[in-house]
């Protein structure tokens, strides 16, 4: 998108009208101010607060605003995806120049969509007086912390405790504290839902996958807890255990034959953003695992070059790379058929595989073996795509990714560097077994670029190619990369004293160079 400057200036002022804290009262809504004619109709309702909700965990419409929450964040960090266009003349996220008026975009789609929305929901089941409304509750906490875990690694410290009460609505949580309330509302949920299985009343508002069955949304919270008992296992390995155990031992049980999307009504944002726009494509990193590996997911995740000096091949752009215009790199592999849907994926079977494999190397309760849930993981993958070969895929025990040959400009070549290989090696090293583990789970999280960069900054898995090009001013090393997103300008600007609180709950300064509360340098064991 060439005008995509011309679209920040103008969503900077939408977000400045959910963001600030002079409009904390209207957000923070006096449940008193609830209608008769609401409470008369209760769950039509309740169920108009929940269809935000679903939209925005990851923002569907208009495509802009999810480039800027999620495609020039997220998924160019991860190596997923890297755009051909020099926005701002090449100065720009890319090259770690962070665009305030881009980055915004996560927490206005958050704290304008997501968490008024789940608040009116509680307000309105507390003046229902219905015992039966607390379902609503549950799971609007489980989309709730589905969004807002997003946001915290993204930027670290979060409001959300407090955020109800409109004399603390400001006040920011550190990460520990949000993740141990996202832990705490999804044992609620997960326990507090049970005696609901079979109610139907959720159906008529549910816009996912599990078309409104209970049991289903519990297995979906259980996997979720799953996954950020994970994202916590360096930092705190008691907590991570915990509630991974929790998990692993659960009646609900985890998500294992069903992915968890959005049916949203709208195309899916990556294909005017690839298609329309041309304004992004495949990764180098993409390029190098999926080409090194010969996996048959690659006709799925992109489509071949459209240069004709490539011959049909899969090619990918490094990021962070000198690139004068988009002609140079814009005839490379757009984003393929994976994306031609209206659903929104918010997580995979195949992901609970992969969590499972690493909670067995890690020896937590109930998780199985590790190269069982591995290769269940790829299998899963192989079968949401409609790729057949999983059998012999897992077989290739000599395939690595290959190493990244620039199509134009030969210094942004890049030896790839490991030879992690496809057949699970059960004698590695257990560092050697979560890098095969971490780089299937890269691949079939595709095309969720935000959770695959988390994984790569609490893991290092797979090998993410630095920067050429660094225009941090030396806030961001090169080689550490990218770490998290800095404060949004405009809490600066309109609740600037929590903001500086919050500031120091970090491990350094806001800046995108600092590492997050789970992300602990070193060794994965």
């Amino acid at each position: 998108m060439n005008k995509i400057i011309k679209y920040t200036l103008a969503s900077v002022m939408a977000i400045s009208l959910v963001n600030c804290t002079g409009d904390f009262e209207d957000i923070n809504t006096d449940p008193n101010g609830i209608s008769n004619e609401s409470l008369t109709q209760m769950n039509n309702h309740i169920g108009g607060s929940f269809t935000p909700m679903f939209l925005n965990v990851f923002n569907v419409t208009p495509a802009w605003n999810f480039q800027l929450q999620q495609n020039l964040i997220g998924d160019v960090y991860s190596g997923y995806m890297t755009p051909p266009t020099p926005f701002a003349g090449n100065v720009n996220n890319m090259t770690y120049s962070l665009v305030d008026g881009w980055n915004g975009f996560p927490w206005g789609d958050a704290y304008g969509s997501v968490m008024p929305f789940a608040l009116d929901i509680k307000n309105a089941v507390a003046l229902s007086g219905d015992p039966s409304g607390e379902k609503f509750v549950h799971l609007s906490n489980i989309i709730r912390v589905s969004a807002m875990h997003r946001v915290s690694d993204i930027y670290g410290p979060i409001r959300y405790t407090k955020f109800d009460d409109f004399a603390t609505t400001g006040i920011y949580d550190s990460q520990s504290e949000a993740y141990n309330a996202f832990f705490a509302e999804l044992d609620a949920a997960i326990d507090g839902l049970k005696s609901f299985e079979g109610d139907t009343q959720f159906v008529p508002f549910d816009m996912s996958s599990l078309g409104g069955d209970i049991a289903m949304w519990r297995k979906y919270a259980n996997s979720l807890r799953l996954r950020l008992a994970m994202r916590v296992v360096k930092v705190d390995a008691t907590l991570a255990k915990t509630e991974g155990e929790k998990s692993l031992s659960s009646d609900a049980g985890l998500l294992e034959s069903t992915d968890m999307y959005i049916n949203t009504g709208y195309a899916h944002p990556l294909t005017v953003i690839s298609g329309s726009w041309g304004d992004i494509r495949m990764g180098a990193e993409m390029e190098s695992i999926l080409e090194g590996f010969d996996d048959g997911r690659k006709e799925v995740y992109f489509k071949p070059a459209e240069d004709p000096t490539l011959n049909g091949a899969y090619k990918g752009i490094r990021m962070g790379i000198e690139i004068e215009a988009k002609g140079q790199y814009g005839a490379h592999s757009a984003i393929g058929s994976a994306i031609e849907t209206e659903t929104m994926q918010w997580m995979t079977a195949a992901e609970v595989y992969f969590l499972r494999a690493e909670a067995a190397l890690r020896g937590w309760s109930g998780a199985g073996t590790a190269k069982a849930n591995y290769e269940n993981g790829v299998k899963a993958s192989f079968a949401q795509h409609g790729v057949s070969g999983a059998d012999a895929y897992l077989a290739d025990n000599t395939s690595t990714p290959k190493d990244f040959v620039d199509a134009i400009n030969p210094a942004n070549n890049f030896t790839y560097p490991s030879e992690v290989k496809i057949a699970y090696n059960n004698a590695g090293t257990n560092e050697e077994q979560l890098e095969q583990i971490i780089t299937q789970k890269w691949i079939a999280m595709f095309p969720d670029g935000q959770e695959a960069w988390s994984e790569f900054r609490r893991t290092g898995y797979p090998r993410v190619f630095p920067v050429v090009i660094n225009n941090s001013g030396g806030k961001i090393d090169t080689n550490i990369q990218i770490r998290r997103i800095n404060f949004v300008q405009n809490e600066i600007n309109t609740n600037g004293a929590n903001v500086e609180i919050a500031k120091g709950y970090l491990n350094g300064p806001d800046t995108g160079g600092t590492r997050l509360w789970w992300d602990i340098a070193g060794s994965n064991f």
